[in-house]
């Protein structure tokens, strides 16, 4: 990728964005002829993919800019409606890039099926005779979906998890069996949903217990990426801050969020701002992503901060996030979607590990990018400018009256929809 092209992006037309990319190697330039038409989900393939179709709803593609992840130059497509999300990425990623950029781990991308057991009188011999079943209860795991292991994939191990009865909430005890299976290159849910759906009527079998269901787990702790950054404090000073003032907010603004639930939500949140535009863009499921990981966030019994940030021995400010990303890059829209096929393809068409790496960076991209703002000049700042330019828009500016009301309701005492339209009426 030839970075060059990308300078000063946000400030060139649509049109000139799109050249930039076919300059920069990103995409052909054939693919710039008739470029909205293309990516654009027809009314056909949207019939197909939900019932009871009736349109289709757009939200803006962008580009997170100046991703340096393991070495290698990104651009990132995001797709959501909230303004700056983008442009705060993007200059997280710049700071970081000069750093020395993201570095991440990926582990085995394992799924998680579950089998719910029901009625099993002795949970102790129960979970000794799954044991000592447990080869063949990957074998039968592994016949029901045959072509996943042709791949290389597949069912590896189970697990056994004893859930007792629980009085406040009036529960029977459970007897739960996990099957540990690589999905490869795909998200995995029909697979795993095949296989644990095989194995039910042999547990029954053995253990004499009722299956009350099989079924994946969106919660899928064997399968986490954890990315990292570096930042020099000479890279943080904002006035009136000194660099190792910003970094130390920083830390105690992490440790905040590491300890309030209150605050750790909206922390959260912001992180999630960057993972999930990514995962819609890449044609992934955002509520399953969404839903996982907030789950991890609760993993010590209370909910907390994903990120966490710290001193280094030499001063620097050391930032990580280990997140699940149960990701997919084949398979479900990815690979009808035409804006997901393009997403991949201008990210050069990642392996899912790859494609997990780029999602965490943003994660933490977006989680510095909000906390910096905070704890120095404020989250509305950034923000409000903005929202300026919405509240132009629905004030009824058109073309360029857009950015002459949008710099006038900066200026103004009051940045709201009753100003905007006064100033538009000026104008007119």
């Amino acid at each position: 990728m030839d970075k060059q092209h990308l300078t000063k992006f946000y400030q060139k037309t649509k049109q000139e964005r799109i050249e930039a990319l076919v300059s920069a190697g990103l995409i052909h330039e054939e693919a710039t002829t008739a470029f909205s038409s293309k990516i654009h989900l027809s009314d056909e393939v949207a019939n197909h993919m939900i019932e009871n179709q009736i349109a289709t709803y757009q939200v803006p593609l962008g580009l997170g800019l100046n991703f340096f992840i393991n070495g290698k130059d990104y651009a990132v497509p995001m797709a959501t409606e909230e303004p700056s999300v983008i442009a705060a990425a993007s200059f997280a990623a710049k700071t970081i890039q000069q750093a020395g950029g993201f570095k991440t781990t990926v582990g085995d991308r394992a799924m998680i099926g579950q089998i719910a057991l029901k009625n099993v009188e002795d949970m102790n011999k129960a979970e000794e005779i799954i044991l000592q079943h447990a080869d063949a209860i990957i074998d039968l795991a592994n016949q029901a979906h045959p072509s996943i292991v042709k791949r290389g994939g597949g069912a590896r191990s189970i697990q056994i998890r004893k859930i007792q009865a629980d009085p406040t909430y009036q529960t029977p005890a459970f007897l739960v069996i996990h099957i540990h299976a690589q999905t490869l290159e795909a998200m995995g849910a029909n697979i795993i949903n095949t296989m644990v759906e095989a194995v039910k009527p042999y547990l029954e079998n053995v253990t004499g217990g009722t299956a009350l269901m099989g079924i994946l787990s969106n919660y899928a702790t064997e399968c986490l990426v954890t990315a990292t950054c570096r930042i020099p404090t000479n890279q943080l000073a904002k006035e009136p801050y000194t660099g190792e003032q910003v970094r130390d907010r920083i830390i105690e603004a992490c440790q905040f969020a590491l300890v309030d639930p209150y605050r750790a939500v909206t922390h959260n949140k912001g992180i999630m701002n960057g993972i999930d535009a990514v995962v819609l863009a890449t044609g992934n499921d955002t509520r399953a992503i969404e839903a996982g990981i907030h789950a991890y966030a609760t993993r010590s019994g209370q909910y907390r901060s994903l990120t966490n940030w710290t001193k280094a021995e030499n001063g620097d400010l050391l930032g990580e996030i280990t997140i699940p990303l149960p990701i997919g890059t084949v398979g479900g829209s990815i690979s009808i979607h035409p804006a997901a096929k393009f997403s991949m393809k201008l990210l050069g068409n990642p392996a899912a590990k790859e494609l997990e790496a780029i999602i965490a960076s943003i994660g933490l991209a977006q989680n510095f990018a909000a906390v910096r703002a905070l704890v120095t000049e404020g989250i509305q700042k950034g923000h409000m400018g903005l929202q300026a330019k919405s509240l132009a828009i629905t004030a009824g500016a058109k073309g360029d009256q857009i950015e002459v009301v949008t710099e006038q309701l900066k200026q103004a005492p009051n940045m709201n929809l009753a100003t905007a339209k006064a100033i538009l009426a000026q104008l007119n």
